[in-house]
């Protein structure tokens, strides 16, 4: 049998991507250390699909045990997801970025070559491009210089890969997400966020359901329309079938290059303050928001160009902005048994 190796497939993009997959008849073996994720997502997406994907609690830094790994399974593919995620503890700890995401990285792609396995898709993020010169941000905008050692591992593992396939027979192709929200419809897997959420939508859910008094909004004196920041919030089932749609083209040989690149997002930019209002709007409950100092380092406006991603690879989003939120609403409820 031959699998498609999910790593970091029990976290929050991991587990709706691997729910996709078994829904397009694919096999998963799940690789995962469950330092950011839990064990009980794993019977979340068996109760979804009806398959339980076989899984082993692995550290990718285990350089021996990676590729004890590739000995044992025989692997059509594989979606790397597994990497530290959290800007701000990476301008903390900057070694422990740096050895988890392109340590991981490096024996992954080792094994790759050794063990004849040519297909890979890669989880990148739109902060290679910083602060944008133009909206929206199509694939070929420049790479700026990364804002935090987070950002950074992002843009050495796109140059490891690129460096890579250039000398082998490796075929990659590179996701860049812009702001996943929202979870699966039957809210059975979601966003779980260990101790306090560092993205939006988890705090605004948090709020909703008492969690927490109010909502910072860090600023509302941006140059935009109401004056707080634009981000590209993208429903996570839709990012989750675009990594089917990329395996689809690897896997029937349809690259046209050896690494190919791709934003994912809506195309649409969202304040903060939009996103608060069509949450209230989506789901009835009010969030409790303050406005307070920016924060340093964000950006003020991130969208996606999306056209490249509807042609080649045929996809496009399905669900908006409002049935995101409210699949994260009824998410939130549900693991805190509202």
């Amino acid at each position: 049998m031959k699998y498609i190796l999910v790593t970091g497939g029990l976290g929050y993009i991991g587990s709706h991507t691997v729910v996709a997959l078994q829904q397009n008849g694919y096999h998963v073996l799940i690789v995962d250390d469950l330092s950011n994720s839990e064990l009980t997502v794993l019977e979340g997406i068996e109760s979804i699909s009806g398959i339980r994907p076989e899984f082993l609690a692995m550290d990718l830094r285990d350089k021996k045990a990676v590729g004890d790994l590739f000995d044992q399974y025989t692997i059509d593919g594989v979606i790397h997801f597994a990497a530290s995620k959290a800007v701000g503890e990476s301008v903390e700890n900057p070694l422990l970025y740096y050895e988890n995401n392109i340590n991981a990285l490096v024996y992954l792609l080792q094994n790759c070559l050794s063990h004849q396995v040519h297909n890979v898709i890669f989880s990148s993020s739109c902060t290679v491009y910083g602060e944008p010169d133009q909206l929206p941000i199509t694939e070929s905008a420049p790479i700026k210089q990364a804002l935090s050692p987070y950002g950074n591992t992002k843009q050495i593992a796109e140059e490891i890969i690129q460096d890579t396939c250039s000398v082998s027979a490796l075929r990659c192709i590179l996701l860049r997400y812009f702001n996943p929200i929202g979870a699966h419809d039957s809210a059975k897997i979601g966003e779980l966020p260990k101790g306090v959420p560092q993205n939006l939508v988890p705090f605004i859910t948090q709020t909703a359901a008492g969690l927490r008094p109010q909502l910072s909004v860090f600023g509302n004196d941006y140059p935009t329309e109401d004056g707080s920041c634009i981000r590209d919030y993208i429903h996570v089932m839709d990012l989750a079938e675009a990594h089917v749609q990329a395996l689809e083209r690897l896997l029937n040989q349809q690259q046209e290059t050896a690494v190919e690149v791709f934003n994912l997002g809506t195309g649409k930019g969202n304040s903060v303050l939009e996103v608060i209002q069509a949450f209230e709007q989506a789901t009835g409950v009010a969030v409790p928001h303050q406005i307070v100092a920016r924060r340093a380092g964000d950006v003020v406006a991130v969208y996606a160009d999306t056209q490249k991603a509807s042609k080649v690879l045929g996809w496009s989003t399905k669900r908006d902005l409002k049935q995101a939120l409210a699949s994260a609403w009824t998410w939130e409820k549900h693991i805190r048994g509202i």
